[in-house]
């Protein structure tokens, strides 16, 4: 509390409301883990009806809190932006215009990291960044998170082929494959519709993705992501799906509504066909999606897989000398000098928020980013790395700041130990988000407020008070029976408290905000401006001298 002196804060009282503040954001950290760890289900927060349209759709799929069978249908596609050549013609226009420009850096990236905070906007980025200064007892809005720090930024434009808002699945087709598709779509053109297989499966349709093109240079690649291997935003890195819910056989008959023509499911394409099956590293949760039914995984519950199927067999059959871990003390004792290939799966889905995991078996992303770095270092050649904060997104999706906001503080860690593991001069590291959600920091709150609270300096027209952060839409915006807003003096502090919403909805949506771009190390100049995002995979191949556009190397 050294930083918190009277001659640089001014007042004893302002003192020790910081003070009170600091010791009021601890406990809220232990509490939150307390309170939750045993009534919290982290069920799928993406709903197919609400993605694409609505339909009659299975039984199943009520475990979904947003329906992908609404986010897809009855959607307009411009024609022209149904060949993937549109966006590698838009791309190039991009790269040429920076190009033209005084080129400050000739250095090549011998090493490609794109971190991804999913769901991540900028409002959520600078909250966090509060959150991160209060809870080190100061003020929090002058605090920083690691790649804030970073010499360049720029903005992504994230609208989808037929969507303003897009999803996880469409937006990563475009930062990983370089093209924008339809929503709820993976690694495929805009040319495949809603739920056709026989389009999906035509490799006609496909786009490959940046993990295909250092695989081709030589390189060693993987994903590492809190949610699950198949998850929309990792699969990106891989797959070719008309639907990001197809992550295994059983996903296909729950979500495709009597689709034409079979259709691989996304954890089949993984272990078995390129790139996915190249690998050097993949952890992440959603072990179930592997597993046959007729087997319980490593945490007690029935594999997902209905055709008898184990994928995680097969996966050792392929690659002899890898090793699989299910738990933080298997990761962290694997010798990546003697294996050089690696599965981990700490879930039965997807992995669970930070605050909630138990320390002693579940890894942080700092961790699994460490070891998968150790992993694809071995490569002579250098590397290509995803790596996900995914469950800041289900933070937003749940109205629930304090969760998403530490998962933007881990994501953080996680980037800066990338950087203390990596040569500066050879290594190009991206963190970016896929789409934004609707978070708002309302009012004219004073310095110091409580990010996490009620703002002290405001009231709405009838003399209540509003929390500083609020969403768009969520479950509950908290009125009486007279449409007036309650109080929350006696609710905010509670550590599981649903963030105030104006709409009232199941769940909280996304919003179609740019999102922000953070680079550091060779080319990084050139990810400054306003982009598309599909251009970010194409900026990062030219600096890295692979795939078939332009290159650093072609100079």
């Amino acid at each position: 509390m050294a930083r918190l002196s009277v001659s640089r804060r001014g007042t004893q009282k302002e003192l020790t409301i910081m003070s009170i503040l600091y010791v009021a954001l601890v406990l809220l950290s232990a509490l939150v883990a307390t309170t939750w760890s045993a009534a919290f289900d982290m069920n799928e927060v993406h709903n197919l009806d609400q993605l694409i349209g609505r339909s009659s759709v299975a039984k199943a799929r009520d475990t979904n809190l947003i329906d992908p069978n609404a986010l897809g249908k009855n959607k307009y596609t411009p024609p022209e932006e149904k060949a993937a050549q549109f966006w590698y013609d838009l791309a190039n226009e991009e790269i040429a215009k920076r190009l033209a420009l005084p080129q400050i850096d000739k250095r090549k990236a011998k090493n490609l990291i794109m971190f991804l905070g999913d769901g991540m906007s900028l409002t959520t980025v600078a909250a966090a960044r509060i959150l991160k200064g209060q809870l080190k007892g100061n003020t929090g809005e002058e605090d920083a998170l690691s790649f804030e720090k970073f010499p360049y930024t720029g903005l992504s434009r994230t609208y989808c082929s037929n969507a303003q808002v897009p999803d996880s699945a469409c937006t990563a087709t475009a930062y990983l494959c370089g093209v924008k598709t339809n929503i709820v779509a993976l690694g495929v053109t805009a040319n495949v519709n809603f739920n056709n297989c026989s389009g999906s499966e035509d490799p006609a349709n496909h786009v490959s993705s940046i993990a295909a093109w250092a695989q081709a240079a030589g390189k060693a690649s993987g994903i590492v992501t809190t949610t699950t291997l198949t998850h929309a935003s990792p699969s990106g890195a891989y797959a070719h799906s008309t639907n990001r819910f197809f992550e295994s056989d059983t996903d296909i008959v729950t979500y495709g509504e009597g689709q034409n023509g079979p259709c691989t499911d996304i954890a089949t394409q993984l272990i078995t066909q390129e790139p996915g099956k190249n690998f050097d590293v993949m952890l992440g949760g959603g072990m179930g999606k592997f597993l046959p039914q007729s087997i319980t995984d490593k945490f007690g519950n029935k594999g997902e897989r209905s055709d008898g199927v184990n994928l995680l067999s097969k996966w050792q059959s392929l690659h002899p000398e890898g090793a699989l871990a299910y738990n933080r003390n298997q990761l962290l004792s694997v010798d990546a000098k003697r294996i050089p290939r690696l599965i981990g799966l700490f879930n039965s889905g997807v992995m669970d928020f930070h605050k909630l995991a138990d320390p002693a078996q579940k890894p942080t992303l700092e961790e699994m980013t460490k070891k998968a770095i150790e992993v694809v270092s071995q490569n002579d050649e250098g590397y290509f790395l995803f790596i996900e904060g995914g469950l800041v997104d289900y933070g937003n999706h749940f109205n629930l700041p304090q969760m998403g906001l530490d998962e933007v503080h881990e994501l953080s860690k996680a980037v800066e130990t990338a950087l203390g593991m990596t040569n500066p001069e050879e290594t190009l590291i991206v963190v970016t988000s896929d789409h934004a959600h609707p978070l708002s920091i309302s009012g004219y709150p004073g310095r110091g407020t409580n990010i996490l609270g009620l703002n002290q300096h405001d009231t709405d027209i009838n003399g209540v008070k509003y929390a500083t952060l609020n969403y768009a839409v969520g479950p509950n915006p908290y009125l009486d029976e007279n449409g007036k807003r309650e109080s929350l003096e006696d609710k905010i502090d509670n550590p599981s408290f649903v963030f105030p919403s104006y709409i009232t909805g199941k769940i909280g949506v996304h919003s179609g905000d740019d999102v922000g771009i953070f680079a550091t190390g060779p080319q990084s100049h050139l990810f400054t401006g306003v982009m598309q995002q599909s251009t970010i995979p194409h900026l990062m191949a030219y600096a890295g001298c692979i795939g078939d556009g332009p290159k650093l190397c072609d100079n």
